[in-house]
Formats: structure tokens, C-alpha cells, sequence
């Protein structure tokens, strides 16, 4: 493990092709939950968002991964250092570059041209999720003479998003969360650059919050005669900023479970459809209805779950009905008669029923968080 944040370093010598995966800010869309951790290591499906990123990347054969990481949240930033390490674990070689403020993603991926030399790279922000990976892509860019491909995906309203216009099979404009979009067209936060990109991003001017935008740098690269071609994004491709959106990638992920019982479900319970039990769980007097995950130690009893709901490692879960959410580690719930559903709730969370109570609450807690019903 490495890491690279002195400016001047000179660039590494490889003829691989790299990875970048942006990890900085401090999530504020997803506040509380990310008051005490980093964005990218909220679970989906019981695994943090950013292993999902790792892991698209190595699937398409890029191995050098550099993580930026940001220095003015120390605790997000030792947090990620500590759960990815050295990338090993993934098949990975991981190097980490300090970005001192958040100042746009354009910044964030100037700061790497050390780490990328003259490599061809790919640039993943951490908390972003496709469906079908980026294997073809990756392949398509190593092999191909553009200079850049951008991945698009239709939607319905881009008009708070990058919006890309194409003509010919080439980007030949694009506009930044347009009032009036030119296309439905929307930039999936997954960026195929060579060597021209840091010469685009030299001179940016910040955009009226005060950063520097990734798409002023690619809008730059095309005004140079680059080549810069479009990749359509056929399959769900989701940015985990709201919590909603990470429930709906949690959906999308446990739906593609296989079942596997590596815990204990005793005679009165029982379990359907996809549904992953993992060692050290017991279900006691409980259902489990699939897709679901329930996590190491967690003690289900006299408890509904599901479907489209993960549970995180020891968690104690009494006499409640839970579904459509992420319930996070070491959580404990009990006699909530009242079904909690679309809900994430964070770390060492204390829910349970008090004497008096209203119907119908819908939760979005933090880490430690203690909660009485009434």
C-alpha cells in the first residue's frame, strides 16, 4: 500500500491500463448515517458500496487502482485506507492520493497524473453502481484510438445531472445539470481518459461552487479534436447520494442472491425464496422471505423480515417486521409492531417500543442512535 500525494512525484512506468476511484466528501445527502463514517462504506447488500467499484475493476482486468481520499475528513479518509488496504483482498494493488479539499471532480483527477503517467485509465466514482460492469467497455478502450469514452444512460429528466449531446457516434457537447436538457442523455459517473485529460484540466476556471467540473474538462477535450466517443448504459446504473438510492441499489443487489443457509434456522422458523443466512445467525421463531441477507451473529426471534431487506452483522431483532431496508452492525430492535419499511438505519442503533406510539413511521438514523416509539 502506498501512497502518492507530493506534487512533482514522478509517474509511475507501467503499460497497464489504471484505475481511479473517487472517495472523498463527506456524503452530506446521506447525513446522519455519514456523520461518523465515510459515504462510500455504507453497505449495500451488506457490502460497502466502494468494494463494489473495486471489484468492477478488477473484473475488467485494471488492477493498479489509485483511491482518492479526502484529507479534510480524516475519519472517512483512515476508515477507507483500513477496510480496502493494500487491495490485495481483491486481487488489487491499491495506492492512495490525498485530496486536501473537495475542489470538484476535475481536481480530484488532476491530482493522479502522477499515479497514470501516460496510461490509459478509468476514472469510477466510489459511490456509483452499474449493472453490467465495465468489462466490455475497458476492453474496447485498451484496444481501441479514442481518446475518451463516456458511459450514458437514458433518464427520464437529466436536467440535474451531466447531459452529453452526440452526433455521428462522437460527444460533441455537454452541458452541466441544464434548465433546459438538449438530451436525455445522462453521464454515468464512469469516465474512459488517456493522457489529454490533464492537459484539459490545466487552466479550469471554478464553476459558480467554486469547483472544478469534470465536464468543463471534457467539454475542453472535445473543443481539442479529441476523439471522445459515447457508450450507452443499457442495464440499472444508480448514484448512492440519498438514501433512497441506496435502497433501491440494495433491491437491485439482492435480487441477484443465490440462497445459502450458513446459520441456524431452528424447526418453528422459516425461509423463502433468495436468502443468504450467514455463519454464526440463528433464526428463532422467525421468517426470512427473500431476497434478504441477514448478517454474521445477528439473533432473529419471534421476527419478519423482507423482502429486499439486509441486515448487518450482530444485530438482535425481537417481535418486529422489517422490510425494504439496510439495518446496519450491531443494531438492536425490539417489539416494533408496526412494520418499519424503506428505512436505513445506521450503527449500534437502539430501537424499541415505548408505552404510547403513532403508526406508520418511516426511519433515516444515524450511527448510535437511541430511539424510543411512543
Amino acid at each position: 500500500m502506498t501512497r502518492r500525494d507530493e506534487p512533482g512525484t514522478p509517474p509511475l512506468e507501467t503499460t497497464e491500463m489504471k484505475g481511479i476511484i473517487l472517495a472523498g466528501g463527506k456524503g452530506t445527502r446521506l447525513r446522519p448515517i455519514t456523520f461518523t463514517g465515510a459515504k462510500q462504506l455504507v453497505p449495500v447488500a451488506n457490502k460497502p458500496v466502494l468494494f463494489y467499484a473495486i471489484e468492477d475493476l478488477v473484473d475488467a482486468g485494471i488492477v493498479d487502482i489509485g483511491i482518492v481520499v479526502p484529507s479534510d475528513f480524516p475519519m472517512g479518509r483512515e476508515q477507507i485506507m483500513a477496510a480496502v488496504g493494500d487491495g490485495s483482498t481483491f486481487g488489487a494493488r491499491v495506492t492512495y492520493i490525498e485530496q486536501d479539499a473537495p475542489r470538484g471532480l476535475a481536481h480530484a483527477v488532476g491530482i493522479c497524473q502522477a499515479f497514470v503517467g501516460m496510461d490509459k485509465f478509468v476514472v469510477f466514482l466510489g459511490d456509483n453502481f452499474i449493472r453490467e460492469g465495465i468489462a466490455e467497455q475497458a476492453r474496447a478502450f485498451r484496444d481501441g484510438a479514442m481518446n475518451t469514452i463516456l458511459l450514458l444512460h437514458r433518464v427520464p429528466d437529466p436536467s440535474g445531472l451531466g447531459v452529453a449531446v452526440v452526433q455521428d457516434g462522437r460527444v460533441v457537447e455537454l452541458q452541466e445539470k441544464p434548465p433546459v436538457p438538449k438530451s436525455d442523455l445522462a453521464i454515468v459517473g464512469i469516465y474512459f481518459l488517456d493522457h489529454h485529460f490533464f492537459e484539459a484540466a490545466q487552466g479550469l476556471k471554478p464553476s459558480a461552487r467554486g469547483e472544478l467540473e469534470i465536464t468543463d474538462a471534457l467539454s475542453k477535450l472535445i473543443a481539442m479534436g479529441c476523439d471522445v466517443r459515447p457508450e450507452m448504459v443499457t442495464g440499472y446504473w444508480i448514484d448512492t447520494g440519498k438514501h433512497i438510492d441506496m435502497l433501491d441499489a440494495n433491491r437491485l443487489i439482492l435480487d441477484t442472491l443465490e440462497t445459502r443457509i450458513d446459520g441456524t434456522v431452528d424447526a418453528d422458523s422459516h425461509v423463502s425464496g433468495r436468502v443468504v443466512i450467514e455463519a454464526g445467525a440463528r433464526l428463532v421463531r422467525s421468517t426470512v422471505r427473500g431476497p434478504a441477507i441477514i448478517g454474521a451473529g445477528t439473533v432473529l426471534t419471534d421476527t419478519f423480515i423482507g423482502p429486499f431487506t439486509a441486515i448487518g452483522d450482530g444485530c438482535a431483532i425481537t417481535s418486529s417486521e422489517i422490510a425494504h431496508s439496510i439495518v446496519l452492525d450491531s443494531s438492536r430492535i425490539e417489539n416494533i409492531e408496526e412494520r418499519i419499511e424503506d428505512s436505513l438505519i445506521g450503527r449500534n442503533v437502539n430501537l424499541r417500543k415505548a408505552t404510547t406510539r403513532p403508526r406508520g413511521h418511516k426511519f433515516l438514523l444515524g450511527d448510535n442512535s437511541s430511539l424510543e416509539l411512543r
